[in-house]
């Protein structure tokens, strides 16, 4: 994304042979599966005679278990090779979504979206890596094609669930099936063999790269933002007291809105303010929306306002936040970024279960200041690695081009699709001298 602002020339992203294709529709499917219970959350509670807490635990179940498999992805695709990662995940996101559908209690419904989660960390973790080794005319087309397959699907997300779960709860889990499995054979038939990785990566790798300090600095800022933004996605829909086509109009105007800031706002804002500077404002206005959010609970007009935008914040955070990372990591990009994901999606999957009990326990407004809180000290944590930071957004000094690093051929996370970009870009255009991202030693 950041390297269309240097001037490199950007492929047509609509020219791509059909394996590419087949793993862009699956990205979006995937990504879809993010906001797609959205709408039903009321209406489960509801139909299954269950708590908001319990119903809460279907992304506490899903994102918990991405958050620990991003640790493994790694380690599963160095030794079986992409398009087989690609294959099991999407063959587990199948069987868990029908089961799930299938289902007869809340208790089996979480225990599925667990294993969908796994698998879906499967799939998001090898896709991009995927879709660069097939592309053809350029690295630039295939990830606007991949960063375009991401915002489509969250924006998607919400409206599928919102037209399904309108003939039945159990619409969105058969949705998925279905388009999962149409993934699933394409897949299979139009996308390559790839390589195994030419080093096998260790499952312990990541977790040793949270001691370099400006990637344990920016997981942590990411902890605690993603604990106020889950909390905002996951459990507004119970105090908006709408329909589920209603709820699902909401969350799509939010996704929207999520997918053009991301797309095309963030690398303006990057390029003229700077990540840091960009990244103080745009947390500081979130944790203000939640506060908005927070008082005026009880307001339908506020909270439906006040949460489409929130998408505006979440978009740009979510590649600005990704880029830092990869910009101070002093290792290997897919380590940090299962690194990265793994303490992101900690903070994600705990928050909506938080909220739910405190919302219980307390009443509706304090899970929501609990969010802004949380958000609020992000912008506190991240001041501790503006040095660092700053100096990994500086051009090197001029001097001979270091040998470009080797990249793994499977990345191992799901959300750094900006800064694995970067890193094909950058490997093409390294010979011309552009591009070059400063790594600390």
């Amino acid at each position: 994304m950041s390297g269309a602002g240097h001037g490199q020339p950007t492929a047509n992203p609509f020219r791509q042979p059909k394996g590419v294709w087949a793993v862009a529709f699956a990205c979006v499917v995937s990504f879809m599966g993010i906001g797609l219970v959205d709408p039903i959350l009321p209406a489960l509670s509801k139909q299954l005679k269950a708590t908001p807490s319990s119903v809460e635990l279907l992304f506490t179940s899903y994102l918990v278990v991405t958050a620990v498999a991003m640790l493994g992805t790694g380690w599963v695709s160095s030794r079986i090779g992409g398009k087989r990662t690609l294959i099991a995940g999407l063959i587990l996101i199948v069987t868990c979504s029908a089961l799930a559908g299938a289902s007869g209690s809340i208790g089996e419904i979480i225990g599925f979206r667990a294993g969908w989660g796994l698998g879906n960390a499967l799939f998001i973790a090898t896709s991009l890596a995927v879709i660069i080794g097939a592309a053809s005319g350029g690295f630039a087309g295939a990830i606007i094609l991949y960063e375009t397959a991401l915002g489509v699907g969250i924006a998607l997300g919400p409206l599928v669930g919102g037209e399904l779960g309108g003939i039945s709860w159990r619409g969105p889990f058969f949705g998925v099936t279905v388009l999962m499995s149409i993934s699933l054979i394409a897949t299979i038939a139009f996308v390559d063999q790839t390589p195994r990785a030419a080093r096998r990566t260790s499952i312990t790798e990541p977790l040793r790269a949270l001691r370099h300090r400006g990637l344990a600095v920016m997981s942590v800022t990411a902890l605690c933002y993603n604990w106020g933004f889950f909390t905002l996605l996951a459990y507004t829909p119970f105090p908006m007291h709408l329909g589920i086509h209603q709820l699902g109009y909401v969350f799509t105007g939010w996704g929207i809105l999520v997918a053009v800031f991301a797309v095309f706002v963030a690398p303006r804002a990057q390029r003229r303010f700077g990540t840091p500077r960009s990244l103080y404002v745009n947390l500081a206005l979130l944790s203000a929306d939640l506060v908005v959010i927070a008082a005026f609970t009880s307001s339908q007009v506020t909270l439906i306002v006040a949460v489409i935008v929130s998408g505006a914040f979440v978009g740009l955070n979510n590649t600005l936040t990704t880029q830092a990372v990869m910009l101070v990591a002093p290792v290997e990009r897919p380590v940090a970024s299962a690194a990265y994901g793994f303490v992101r999606f900690i903070g994600g999957g705990l928050a909506p279960y938080c909220a739910a009990r405190l919302a219980a326990s307390l009443n509706v407004h304090v899970p929501f200041y609990l969010g802004a809180g949380t958000v609020a000290v992000a912008i506190a944590v991240l001041a501790t690695g503006h040095a660092e930071l700053t100096r990994a957004e500086q051009p090197p000094a001029t001097g001979p081009e270091p040998a470009a690093p080797e990249e793994p051929s499977v990345p191992a996370a799901a959300p750094v699709m900006v800064a694995l970009a970067d890193a094909a870009v950058q490997r093409q255009a390294r010979p011309e001298g552009r591009l070059t991202i400063r790594r600390r030693p």
